[in-house]
């Protein structure tokens, strides 16, 4: 495993839409156990192949709940319903937060790194970051949807 750089905001990559992944190998082993190590690091709960420079639709997501890293390849939303507001910011975007209406509740379908398909459904904080990472699969990221950008007096601090 090793720490992959984090692309910054202002790169190009960041607007691209991704290609669907095809070959399930230790190519994309590789890449998934990397991008697993560099989210541990930069202590996010979600990261994106195009935020460490591959344009392949897979993503990972990690709430702190228990339930560990979910990698998702190949994922769309199924399901979605409901609706919350709050404060988002990405591992793109040091120290910039925006207010983002999301989903509530939302149901993945995706691939494992063996190619096997499956289904994940999140609420709140968790189906927030599975469409926050989508979107960077789609060329979209959080301050395409920010309603407005915080200023750092207004940003809760952990």
């Amino acid at each position: 495993m090793a720490l992959r750089d984090i692309v910054q905001d202002g790169d190009k990559i960041l607007t691209k839409v991704c290609r669907p992944v095809e070959k399930f190998d230790s190519k994309l082993a590789a890449l998934l156990d990397d991008m697993a190590e560099t989210l541990k690091v930069a202590d996010g709960v979600g990261l994106a192949a195009p935020q460490v420079g591959i344009l392949r639709r897979v993503c990972i997501v990690d709430v702190g709940d228990g339930e560990g890293v979910l990698e998702l390849i190949n994922p769309e939303i199924t399901v979605q319903s409901g609706k919350q507001s709050g404060a988002e910011g990405c591992l793109s975007f040091p120290n910039q937060y925006g207010v983002v209406e999301r989903p509530m509740f939302v149901t993945v379908k995706a691939q494992n790194r063996n190619g096997e398909e499956f289904t994940v459904k999140g609420e709140g904080l968790k189906a927030r970051a599975f469409c926050h990472e989508i979107d960077h699969l789609n060329g979209v990221v959080f301050k395409d949807r920010a309603e407005r950008m915080l200023r750092p007096d207004e940003i809760e601090t952990k």
